[in-house]
């Protein structure tokens, strides 16, 4: 990615008035001018994705749902294995990323996928429909990210997989087995992040893990572009809607 391109979409992630009424205005306010270079610029900063698909099934002729999904970027972490779906289905609010999703579902021939551009705490979907549901990146960036876990737990069927990867930070008395943040990175990331209306949590995963059967899940460091010396906290969750 050119430098000249880095700069224009790090000027539009820290410093690029972020304006409008409702949270789909600003989601376009924020990535309507660099929607084209989301892709380049992010990928040396949301660490894990390609681990994280690489530990999710596919259910052959399955529904999958990428809520959140942006660009579509997803879709090419899947590789060949995409066709196995029967319907791949990259939903968002913000148009201008869904503008990108779909240039590249054409220029993919991924035949069996589209966009929706949707409200991802409220999908017109039917309950106990979908194979796979994957947040990445995502639930940092739903005001109400509880109600956009129950929606995938809803549109889920029994014995479907959830995968999640994003920031975050620990709890001060995190559970056992979970990773203990310091002071310094539990108060400077939901600061820095905020400014673009980002916001880790420390609720995260033990919310994923109470809602679902946890089939894996690991917390990390990962580098920042621009920014030395520091690293930013994230995790990866996969979990499996119980059986009642």
């Amino acid at each position: 990615m050119p430098a000249l391109s880095q700069l224009k979409t790090l000027y539009h992630l820290t410093l690029s008035p972020i304006r409008g009424e409702t949270h789909q205005e600003r989601l376009d306010s924020f990535y309507g001018a660099q929607a084209d270079d989301y892709d380049a610029f992010r990928k040396k900063m949301l660490h894990g994705r390609e681990a994280l698909f690489e530990r999710l099934p596919i259910e052959p002729g399955g529904k999958w749902l990428d809520l959140g999904a942006g660009t579509g970027r997803n879709g090419e972490l899947f590789g060949e294995r995409i066709a196995e779906f029967g319907s791949a289905t990259f939903v968002d609010l913000s148009e201008s990323l869904l503008g990108v999703a779909q240039k590249r579902i054409q220029n993919e021939g991924w035949t069996n996928a589209g966009v929706m551009h949707a409200d991802i705490t409220a999908l017109d979907v039917p309950s106990d429909s979908v194979d796979l549901v994957t947040f990445t990146y995502s639930l940092t960036m739903v005001p109400d990210w509880f109600a956009a876990v129950e929606e995938a737990l809803r549109v889920l069927k029994p014995g479907g997989v959830v995968g999640v990867a994003d920031f975050y930070v620990a709890r001060r008395y995190p559970d056992t087995g979970r990773s203990k943040h310091s002071f310094f990175t539990r108060n400077f990331w939901p600061f820095w992040f905020g400014m673009d209306n980002v916001h880790p949590s420390a609720d995260h995963l033990p919310y994923l893990a109470r809602r679902f059967e946890t089939l894996h899940a690991d917390e990390q460091y990962g580098k920042l572009p621009w920014i030395p010396v520091v690293r930013a906290p994230y995790y990866r969750f996969v979990g499996r809607k119980r059986i009642d």
